[in-house]
């Protein structure tokens, strides 16, 4: 996440009263001289990652048990996918409810201030290192090995596939032979070292597997993440979170194809949320920061609990505000706040 980081200076004139920084309820374009900031709602993020396997047949596959003793290999295409694992974790986006402005009046030691991208305020007269989720790229292994060009001049000029399929798999119980012979030593012309017998084993073996893919087949392997969010604005009782196909991979939430993984999320009510009558009366006269309220976290299938551990949501929670005192003139507070929460994480005077 990029990190955007304002640093307010302003001259020390007199050392005579001492002057307050001052925190109002943001109101646009009425407040000069001042930093806007934001604090979270607390977004719950799932990355899931897969695999895909596609398995692509050999030209010889019905015949790798009559030359080979193979047995069990497939003479259709097929595309498996599965899950691999979750990775969960929170991130904070903008409450536009709890929006202010830290307002300097003369005289004030103007603190710096570390605000996100977006404008979530992270630290007061400090830095806090932000670490960006980003997904990983997509990556495909393919398996598929060039057998055409170890295939002899007789196994190309055969006039039908079994005669191919027989030949080719001649060729192979050659090579396996052949290599059974340099392992014994019982060759005309051995390798003069290590390294050179290394150099045509692993020759061998090559020519073997890629000849063998043309009974056996070869599978693409390719790596997928997938990443979901949910905003939770209040309890949530086995909200379809993705659905994942085994044939398909990653569908849409109302694609039946797919298996539904749910997610629940129960407010703990950790924090004491004030009334009507005390929100009216309260009166921003600080720095304003998050008391987030603990949840319980729930990822699960229709069969078992994948995942489950209370998290902390700021939306859930309440305000509460640092003394303005703390940020006078002289003073050396430093002040480290969640990025995902709001709450505070490190508080030096």
């Amino acid at each position: 996440m990029k990190r955007k980081v304002l640093i307010i200076l302003t001259l020390l004139f007199s050392l005579g009263a001492v002057a307050q920084t001052q925190v109002n309820e943001f109101n646009p374009g009425l407040v000069a001289g001042g930093v806007n900031y934001a604090l979270p709602k607390t977004v719950l993020k799932v990355d899931v990652s897969a695999v895909k396997v596609v398995y692509t047949p050999g030209e010889f596959a019905k015949y790798a048990e009559r030359y080979l003793h193979i047995g069990g290999v497939s003479t259709e295409s097929s595309t498996a996918w599965n899950t691999t694992g979750l990775t969960i974790y929170q991130e904070g986006v903008p409450d536009t409810q709890k929006v202010f402005t830290v307002k300097l009046k003369d005289k004030t030691v103007a603190p710096m201030v570390q605000l996100t991208n977006s404008g979530v305020l992270v630290a007061v007269n400090t830095r806090t290192n932000l670490v960006e989720n980003t997904l990983p790229p997509s990556t495909t292994t393919n398996h598929r090995l060039d057998a055409r060009q170890y295939l002899t001049e007789d196994i190309l000029a055969a006039t039908s596939t079994a005669k191919m399929a027989e030949l080719t798999a001649q060729e192979i119980l050659d090579i396996r032979e052949s290599k059974n012979a340099i392992k014994r030593g019982q060759v005309e012309s051995m390798p003069q070292d290590g390294a050179s017998l290394k150099i045509v084993l692993d020759e061998l073996n090559l020519q073997e597997e890629a000849l063998t893919q043309l009974f056996t087949g070869y599978t693409d392997t390719t790596f997928v993440t997938e990443s979901f969010s949910v905003l939770p604005v209040a309890d949530i009782d086995k909200q379809v979170l993705f659905r994942f196909s085994h044939r398909l991979g990653f569908v849409d939430a109302d694609d039946l194809a797919g298996e539904p993984y749910y997610v629940s999320v129960e407010d703990q009510h950790t924090v004491l949320l004030p009334n009507e009558k005390e929100v009216a009366k309260r009166k921003i006269e600080g720095l304003v920061y998050n008391m987030p309220s603990m949840a319980n976290v729930i990822i699960s299938t229709m069969q078992h609990t994948i995942y489950e551990r209370e998290l902390p949501f700021a939306q859930f929670g309440t305000i509460d505000m640092l003394s303005p005192t703390l940020f006078n003139k002289g003073a050396t507070t430093k002040l480290t706040l969640y990025p995902a929460t709001g709450g505070i994480m490190h508080l030096e005077q």
